[in-house]
């Protein structure tokens, strides 16, 4: 992933843009993005099946728990599928009660044809966190 569309992927999860920016800029960025030199393939890389999330606490110990989450992805475009049916009555709703927990997205703009792009979009992200003492926390798809 390209560091313009990290930024652009950070827009959106702040609310500073609408998905259909975020959309139409990511869009823009691959149009503009140099294709490979001559000589070179560019192979495609298989999709992404799982998003995962990994918290490692270094210790050894039987009492500390440790989460290792592996989520098909495929189960994430099914929600966004089922998120698309919902009636705007209860849309706003959830609307309502994600503003309520401190994020600020319409989940009527989030479209079953966008979630491909965004699944392909995170294939090169990874993000890893160093939380207290021993503590790493991983999320990436696999």
């Amino acid at each position: 992933m390209t560091e313009n569309t990290r930024l652009v992927l950070e827009m959106l999860a702040a609310g500073k843009i609408t998905t259909d920016e975020a959309d139409r800029l990511i869009g823009a960025l691959r149009q503009s993005a140099p294709a490979p030199a001559a000589g070179e393939r560019s192979e495609p890389q298989p999709k992404p099946r799982f998003l995962r999330v990994i918290v490692d606490t270094g210790e050894d110990s039987d009492d500390v728990t440790k989460i290792n989450i592996r989520v098909p992805l495929q189960l994430l475009r099914a929600g966004v599928r089922l998120a698309s049916l919902m009636p705007s009555g209860v849309q706003a709703e959830v609307n309502d009660a994600l503003r309520e927990e401190g994020i600020n997205f319409d989940i009527a703009k989030l479209k079953p044809e966008n979630i491909d792009e965004l699944i392909n979009e995170l294939r090169d992200t990874t993000v890893d966190i160093a939380h207290r003492d021993d503590t790493k926390i991983r999320i990436f798809t696999e």
